[in-house]
């Protein structure tokens, strides 16, 4: 058991890709690391670190070269990396120098693994490093073995059999996999993260045993990842972080109260809650068929929406759903999907809205988009069982018939309630992982236990 004590000179260095999605799991491991008596400091971009607002986080910003506005200044995928590692690294170096001649110098980096080079500037001043990956343990696992060569890609022969995973058709590959050469830079940043990653001294994934630990058991050789997750705001498990009820870091304002007032008028899980996260765009015909599913099912709704996003709609749809739903631009998920109202949450599958529905035991509808959103939902539907996938039609869009099956289904049938047992279930796991004695909980003491060791051993790297 690790000693809450502030009585140590460990001084770890937090550092996150630039988005929603990586901010958020990063911020909470800081958190965490604090929890149990360790300086943390997060250091994320000129553009983002005004949305960092953690209690007893130390904040420094770095430069990615697009101070103004990041990546929608570059508006170009390679040409913003290309930049984030030549000026990132300069910033984390000068970062790393400033804190050098206080009490409390950098003793570890933990960056998001999207960000190789971090690594290589822990190492060129002789600390720690700490690769943090943000997805899941079976997307690891696929990406890993591409890396080592033991996946090609294309893939040609489907399902694609992967050790310890289920069989994967078409539908359920990372869309990287499925088109490479569709997605160059984002498929090159995919596989650097495995470039140097033999000279990490941890890795950790943001999942937990119980949830994937069959995922990793046959890839500790080249990958032997600690799991740390869930990530998720410390209200919503343990509630071993006093005020912990949100992660800290919003790029955007959330309209929480009026969403929470409108979910007080309704009763008991009547809400289907839809949201596709920060990034995602759905084509006008998706929209519409969507609108159009929600209005005719007839059920109590909530939709995050982005302004952008709501040109799309079918001309007057707010007036006729208004009795029904309310379609807002942004709400703080976490207390939409912890409200007793709250009974189903149409999702696009990214990592952190899946555990965030695991952790708080809300079944799912599942409408991937693209990337590791395919496998997600996949694991959702067949292996954890909390959900269903509509079909896609030939063009990849859900039809409103086949989006109000799958809401009858998780809402109203016989299977639904096989649905909220197996949710429910994963909600206790979760939470087991991440308290005292769970398995994600023991990793992270195992992590600070050795950080404060060799620190009074007098900082002597040699022992891990």
């Amino acid at each position: 058991m690790v000693e809450h004590s502030d009585n140590n000179n460990v001084h770890v260095l937090v550092i996150p890709y630039p988005a929603q999605g990586h901010i958020s799991p990063l911020i909470q491991f800081s958190k965490r690391l604090v929890s149990k008596g360790i300086k943390t400091t997060f250091a994320t971009t000129h553009y983002t670190v005004q949305s960092i607002t953690a209690p007893n986080v130390s904040v420094e910003p770095i430069s990615d070269g697009f101070d103004e506005s990041g990546f929608t200044q570059a508006n170009n995928v390679e040409l913003f990396l290309t930049s984030f590692k030549t000026n990132g690294s300069n910033s984390l170096s000068n970062i790393i120098q400033k804190y050098q001649k206080t009490s409390t110098p950098i003793t570890c980096i933990v960056y998001d693994s999207f960000l190789p080079w971090a690594l290589d500037v822990a190492k060129q001043h002789g600390i720690y490093g700490a690769a943090f990956f943000t997805n899941s343990a079976a997307v690891c696992n696929i990406f890993c073995r591409i890396h080592h060569g033991l996946i090609e890609i294309p893939v040609d022969e489907l399902p694609l059999v992967v050790p310890d995973l289920p069989p994967l058709n078409s539908r359920d590959l990372p869309s990287f996999i499925r088109f490479p050469e569709s997605y160059p830079a984002y498929m090159a940043m995919k596989l650097s993260q495995f470039s140097n990653l033999d000279q990490a001294d941890w890795m950790f994934v943001n999942t937990f045993e119980a949830l994937e630990g069959e995922v990793v058991k046959g890839l500790t050789e080249l990958f032997p990842a600690k799991m740390i997750g869930p990530m998720v705001p410390s209200a919503y498990l343990d509630g071993r972080i006093k005020g912990d009820k949100g992660y800290g870091a919003n790029l955007w304002k959330p309209l929480s109260e009026y969403c929470i007032n409108w979910l007080n008028s309704k009763p008991s899980q009547s809400v289907v809650y839809i949201s596709f996260g920060s990034m995602v765009s759905l084509t006008s015909e998706q929209i519409e068929e969507l609108a159009l599913g929600l209005k005719e099912s007839e059920v109590n709704f909530l939709w995050v929406l982005r302004e952008l996003e709501q040109g799309k709609l079918p001309k007057g749809y707010k007036d006729f759903i208004k009795e029904k739903g309310i379609i807002v631009t942004w709400c703080n998920q976490l207390e939409l999907l912890a409200h007793d109202a709250v009974g189903c949450f149409v999702t696009h599958c990214g990592w952190n809205s899946t555990l965030e529905s695991l952790s708080l035991g809300v079944p799912v509808v599942c409408l991937p988009q693209w990337a590791d959103q395919l496998p997600d939902a996949k694991f959702l539907e067949e292996i954890w069982e909390v959900g269903v996938r509509p079909k896609e039609d030939e063009n990849g869009v859900v039809k409103r018939e086949e989006f109000m099956l799958s809401l009858k289904v998780v809402m109203e049938s016989e299977r639904s309630e096989v649905i909220r047992r197996n949710a429910s279930e994963w909600k206790k796991l979760a939470r087991d992982a991440v308290s005292e004695r769970g398995s994600s909980n023991k990793n992270i003491d195992e992590f600070v236990d050795h950080l404060m060791n060799t620190n009074k051993k007098g900082n002597d790297l040699s022992g891990y």
